[in-house]
């Protein structure tokens, strides 16, 4: 599947500063792994049934962040995502509204990159669909069947164990208790009969009438989600890589069952070096929802005019892995600070105060892409020169400062 097109980056000046990232499995923030010749990082992707909100660009934001800090350090970024274009939600938000599951799908697919490539996020080298990888997840499937990680209920349906590793639930760190309560939330079947444990989850959806099916050695059916994951991030970035993330729900269970798929298919302590994850955003005091209705898109938000930069600097007022609201003011405060830093661009500072700024700027986003702390560096700036500063905020924040 296609992607969309990269935005331009500038080159950043100053001496590279070690990423580091707080890693959900280890509870810390540590150096972002960058031995190999490339930097893998995996991202959990949309299930194309509603447009893009601000919960959603939040996360890819987040993200995009930590490719431009890589690239600012001169290092070369293999970034995946996947697109979740066969699942239930899908299929029944076409059904509600009388569509063609893969005409939805296309179409907010679509969307999706229309709105990344206007907030100028960094595309990634691989873009896959479900639809697409269903032989990798095939032979994914097969791969756990054959090891005994993985058993065959009725109705073609087959369950990955929660015992095939011995180190599962690392990743999220929480109690059984916990998991059974989120595993019930996020699209898991507790009640499933024929289960060894309530928490195994589904590998495989045998065939099911008025559902679309794939052929597969062990009967037509379609994937199941985090296996999707599991295959489409290996088999691109090799059975251990730098970074999984996604959005703080995604923690358990799809990242814990991806991760451990993929570490029962090859026998890997760890699939992810570290498993990052942004945090969610709210409205006005409340949580963020469909159901509630009360969603931001950000399609809605630049046709009302809203430059992409100033909802870049909104989103980025907080910091990635708090939960935060969004609000109008938020975005007019966003849109102030940003005709006061494009003011003095306009200014001439010595080329010292200006290389200065560039790295405060960067030790400040390396630690955990403080964007609080890179804000309020960039709110004491007096002025650029030749372009340095200016060329810094767009390359590790994506913001422009020189307006066309």
């Amino acid at each position: 599947m296609r992607s969309w097109p990269s935005p331009s980056i500038p080159e950043v000046a100053g001496e590279p500063v070690e990423l580091r990232l707080f890693d959900t499995a280890d509870g810390i923030i540590k150096p972002v792994d960058v031995s190999g010749d490339e930097v893998g990082m995996y991202v959990c992707g949309i299930t194309p049934y509603d447009s893009t909100h601000l919960g959603h660009a939040a996360t890819y934001l987040a993200f995009d962040l930590v490719y431009r800090q890589l690239l600012a350090n001169g290092h070369d970024v293999h970034y995946v995502q996947n697109i979740t274009d066969v699942d239930d939600p899908l299929f029944e938000r076409a059904e509600r509204d009388g569509v063609d599951w893969r005409d939805l799908g296309r179409e907010q697919i679509n969307l999706f990159r229309s709105d990344m490539e206007t907030l100028s996020v960094i595309p990634p080298r691989d873009y896959i669909g479900a639809v697409e990888s269903v032989e990798e997840v095939v032979e994914m499937v097969g791969r756990l069947l054959e090891v005994g990680a993985a058993y065959r209920v009725d109705q073609g349906d087959i369950y990955a164990s929660i015992v095939a590793t011995e180190q599962f639930g690392y990743e999220s760190n929480l109690n059984r208790a916990a998991m059974e309560e989120f595993f019930a939330q996020r699209g898991g079947d507790p009640e499933r009969f024929g289960k060894r444990d309530s928490l195994d989850a589904l590998l495989w959806r045998g065939e099911r009438e008025g559902e679309p099916s794939w052929e597969s050695p062990f009967g037509p059916g379609r994937p199941g989600w985090h296996v999707e994951c599991s295959a489409i991030a290996t088999n691109r970035l090799g059975s251990t890589f730098s970074i999984q993330g996604g959005g703080s729900d995604l923690a358990f269970p799809h990242h814990e069952f991806s991760a451990a798929h993929a570490e029962a298919a090859y026998g890997t302590r760890r699939m992810a070096n570290h498993y990052v994850h942004a945090g969610m955003i709210g409205l006005e005091g409340t949580k963020m929802s469909k159901s509630l209705g009360n969603l931001v898109f950000v399609h809605k938000l630049t046709e009302a005019g809203h430059d992409p930069s100033a909802i870049r600097l909104a989103v980025f007022s907080g910091h990635y892995r708090a939960d935060r609201d969004f609000s109008g003011a938020l975005v007019a405060t966003a849109h102030n600070r940003l005709a006061r830093w494009r003011e003095a661009a306009a200014r001439k500072v010595s080329r010292d105060e200006a290389r200065g700024v560039v790295d405060k700027l960067r030790a400040a986003l390396a630690e955990d892409l403080d964007t609080p702390q890179a804000l309020s560096i960039l709110d004491e700036v007096r002025g650029d020169h030749d372009g340095i500063v200016a060329a810094a905020v767009e390359g590790l924040l994506g913001v422009r400062l020189r307006v066309v």
